[in-house]
């Protein structure tokens, strides 16, 4: 599998780079944006960007099938490439630099291989089954972290949180109590690759997309860390209900988060 998925990751880090380009080129313009839902925005730049990862992609690896965010594509039993163009549409839109170009390969319901791509931050990482997680072209892997007190996380919030029952909230002031701190910067891609590389301890979220997700979680996976569902069972990224951590802390915190009510769809 490593010898079939290395051009592959090849193929991936060159068009996300290419996407990252693209996105730059709006960076700090303020660009205008309108509203798919509250506080969910997408700019001429989410569009052009899957525009050409779509393309890119199709030139590439023409038998292998993109699901994207833009256009209503839906996830897929078979292999297909799961792309988010712009994660972290809001930060954009203000200037923030925390956003990327997410670009993973998943086959039923398991991560293969992701590159996400964070360009205004110059980060890069990358990650594939039976191979080490990269991050900027040096090997890294997750935190050695032992104890919840010890532990800094990762989280966020859905667009709709005022009125969605899976808004997260009582989950995070839970959090926050027991742990050393709980960040929340707005692009689930980085967030799950900064438990790869260390800088968290663990992450989890509800409610998002499997485009917002397989290229992370492959990046957890390879860097020895652990990816599953809120209650423990195997991930299912295409329901977007996530924990992702360093693998010594897992059963901690799923108990943390087990304390909230979980309504799957």
């Amino acid at each position: 599998m490593t010898d079939v998925l290395t051009p592959l990751i090849d193929v991936a880090l060159t068009v996300a780079r290419e996407a990252g380009a693209l996105l730059v080129e709006g960076y700090r313009t303020r660009p205008q944006a309108r509203e798919k839902a509250r506080s969910d925005l997408v700019t001429e730049f989410d569009l052009s960007s899957e525009a050409h990862i779509k393309k890119r992609l199709a030139e590439l690896t023409p038998n292998i099938p993109v699901v994207a965010e833009e256009h209503g594509d839906v996830p897929i039993d078979e292999l297909a490439w799961y792309c988010d163009p712009l994660d972290g549409t809001t930060n954009f839109v203000h200037g923030h630099p925390y956003f990327s170009v997410s670009i993973g390969l998943m086959k039923a319901e398991e991560p293969l291989l992701g590159v996400v791509h964070a360009p205004a931050l110059e980060l890069t990482w990358t990650g594939a089954r039976g191979t080490a997680s990269m991050r900027n072209g040096q090997p890294c892997r997750v935190s050695d972290t032992q104890k919840l007190e010890h532990a800094l996380l990762a989280t966020g919030f859905p667009p709709d949180r005022s009125r969605s029952p899976h808004n997260n909230f009582d989950a995070f002031v839970s959090a926050m109590r027991a742990v050393r701190g709980v960040r929340r910067c707005g692009s689930a891609a980085i967030d799950l690759c900064l438990v790869a590389d260390g800088t968290y301890d663990g992450y989890w979220e509800r409610a998002l997309h499997a485009w917002d997700l397989v290229a992370g979680a492959a990046v957890v996976l390879s860097a020895q860390g652990t990816v599953t569902s809120l209650d423990g069972t195997a991930a299912r990224l295409s329901v977007g209900h996530l924990v992702a951590s360093n693998g010594a802390l897992h059963t901690q915190l799923l108990e943390l988060l087990g304390e909230q009510p979980l309504r799957l769809p």
